[in-house]
């Protein structure tokens, strides 16, 4: 707790606190921050048909930039890829009285790069819910790894990482995820990954997550010593500043069974330069 809180005149960090009648609860508050965000670097995106890897009248499929959030945040003037989308498809249909209806089935982070996918209609919201929730979405990715110094693997090499983990960080901090013990409240996470590439002290790891934890594969790679080129939080002290000093994680592939027409889907995004 940041101690902004006081109940009767005395400082209050508990989160838990039970208020007895006639209390009285002061909050210092700073009105400037409230809704500040910090926002670096932030890309000016303007969805256009090239960014569009999958498109019917129930899904779309975005080719999602790095420096950009999935969704909307607390700063109303800041963009997002959701609100792209709404204007692209507001743009090819401008009769309608309404924003159109873009439904966020899954996210990737704000540097995270590749196949991104939402709903077009509230009705097959259920099924590809449960695609993701029952992990019968198959999606593969592609990091760039420093490897260390003392480097044991090869090309082809494949390996597994699971573990119970969760948030480690403050809520009032940036989030960061580690080992937490299931007693404790650490869910199970696990992904699978082969080294499709070497090059001088650089990995090129395909990863297969098999569950969708939040930081799942840079927490899962910086476990096993191979942090992500550019991620600072899970230890990377290497970043590529011909690439903007983006952390170096791409999602290349979704592949599902289509809500509506049952048919296999699949969709890939080409990888970036600098991730092959």
């Amino acid at each position: 707790m940041a101690g902004a809180v006081f109940v009767n005149n005395k400082q209050c960090r508990k989160t838990a606190f039970e208020l007895q009648k006639n209390s009285r609860v002061f909050v210092q508050l700073d009105t400037e921050k409230l809704f500040f965000e910090k926002t670096p670097n932030d890309i000016d995106f303007v969805l256009s048909d090239s960014d569009v890897l999958f498109f019917d009248d129930s899904l779309i499929v975005i080719n999602k930039p790095p420096f950009i959030p999935t969704e909307d945040t607390i700063v109303a003037t800041r963009k997002s890829v959701h609100s792209a989308l709404i204007k692209y498809l507001w743009e090819k249909n401008p009769e309608l009285k309404n924003p159109p209806y873009c439904g966020i089935m899954h996210r990737l982070d704000r540097e995270t790069s590749g196949c991104l996918l939402f709903t077009l209609t509230r009705s097959v919201n259920p099924k590809i819910h449960d695609l993701f929730e029952n992990h019968a979405v198959k999606k593969m990715y592609r990091a760039v790894c420093a490897l260390p110094k003392n480097n044991h693997f090869v090309v082809g090499q494949t390996f597994s990482t699971e573990f119970f983990m969760g948030r480690t960080s403050a809520k009032s901090a940036k989030c960061k995820m580690g080992k937490i013990a299931q007693n404790t409240g650490g869910v199970y996470s696990r992904t699978d990954f082969c080294i499709s590439g070497i090059n001088k002290n650089f990995a090129y790891i395909d990863c297969f997550p098999k569950t969708g934890r939040t930081h799942q594969i840079r927490l899962h790679l910086s476990s096993m010593g191979l942090p992500i080129v550019g991620d600072e939080l899970y230890g990377s002290k290497v970043s590529l500043a011909e690439y903007n000093n983006r952390i170096m994680l791409h999602s290349a592939l979704l592949e599902f069974i289509h809500p509506k027409t049952d048919s296999l889907i699949s969709i890939k995004s080409p990888l970036p330069n600098g991730f092959f």
